[in-house]
């Protein structure tokens, strides 16, 4: 069987362009590893009709339900590989299976380098924070340690005094800062700590403080995390030809969302835009629109 379209991503772009593509009535398959940002945020706070927030494992309930009820088929796993085949595309999944489609959506995401303490993941979207546009204002006024490394974590800090002034910089990684961008810590006040994060305070999903391995301890009930090496998951995109930008996301028409390679398409925090939710649902009705254009086109021509 011949999908009119797979999705490879079941995030936030994913499943809108499923949603949307289901009320074209098209033959779409959606495969997801249940992994990535929507997956660990435990609260979005800046989405239209949300005003108290929703966590990303309730936002994909709710889409991948409405999805079903449009006839979207679903399956989990990884995609390993993906061929193109004249107009068609035959993927490879990591059980072996193998599915073929007329049109192709990269809706793979990003995935946020993390420091390696477990029990900052409930804290998520709560207490602890990674994007200062979507949940900066979470911590107006109050004290907030940023952990990170070097530049990347000290850009953040900087970005976050348009809401707090009681900010602490932890380089957990002791990666170094240039000297321009110390010299921005020190005219904004924010505490330089270059040393390491010996274990993060939490109770469930509320973020204590951290202890430091000089012995020293930062009490703080809100945190941002600043590494820099995030995963974008473009890989397999790039191996059928798509182009990339330096920084490894994908490149996309603006008006269609198709990326260089015929038939193929990309939504979401892969592709090249601020990386929110409701961007991510914007790309994602609009690449499923044109995936339409270009079937019924196909339908249209092949009738003549």
């Amino acid at each position: 069987m011949t999908y009119d379209c797979i999705i490879i991503g079941g995030g936030i772009a994913g499943l809108q362009a499923a949603i949307q593509l289901g009320r074209y009535q098209h033959r779409v398959l959606v495969i997801d590893a249940d992994q990535g940002r929507s997956v660990l945020c435990r609260s979005f706070h800046n989405l239209l009709g949300w005003p108290d927030g929703v966590s990303g494992r309730t936002l994909r309930t709710i889409g991948r339900n409405q999805a079903e009820k449009l006839g979207i088929e679903f399956r989990k796993g990884w995609v390993v590989d993906a061929r193109s085949e004249s107009d068609e595309f035959l993927l490879f999944c990591d059980d072996g299976s193998s599915f073929r489609a007329k049109r192709l959506l990269f809706a793979t995401g990003v995935m946020d380098r993390l420091p390696p303490f477990p029990n900052i993941i409930p804290c998520l979207g709560i207490s602890a924070y990674i994007c200062p546009d979507c949940d900066g204002f979470e911590v107006k006024g109050q004290r907030v340690i940023v952990m990170g490394s070097g530049d990347a974590g000290a850009n953040l800090a900087l970005a976050l005094t348009y809401f707090t002034t009681d900010i602490f910089y932890v380089d957990h990684e002791q990666a170094g800062i240039s000297q321009r961008v110390m010299e921005k810590l020190r005219h904004k006040n924010i505490h330089y700590v270059p040393v390491p994060i010996k274990e993060v305070l939490a109770d469930g999903s509320q973020f204590k403080g951290v202890h430091l391995m000089n012995g020293g301890w930062i009490p703080a009930g809100r945190c941002f995390l600043g590494f820099s090496g995030n995963e974008v998951r473009s890989a397999l995109a790039e191996k059928l030809g798509v182009q990339l930008h330096k920084n490894r996301h994908i490149l996309t028409d603006p008006r269609t969302k198709m990326t260089n390679v015929k038939y193929v398409w990309a939504a979401g925090d892969v592709t090249v835009h601020s990386e929110q939710t409701a961007i991510a649902m914007g790309d994602g009705i609009q690449a499923a629109i044109w995936i339409h254009k270009s079937l019924i086109s196909n339908v249209l021509e092949n009738m003549h």
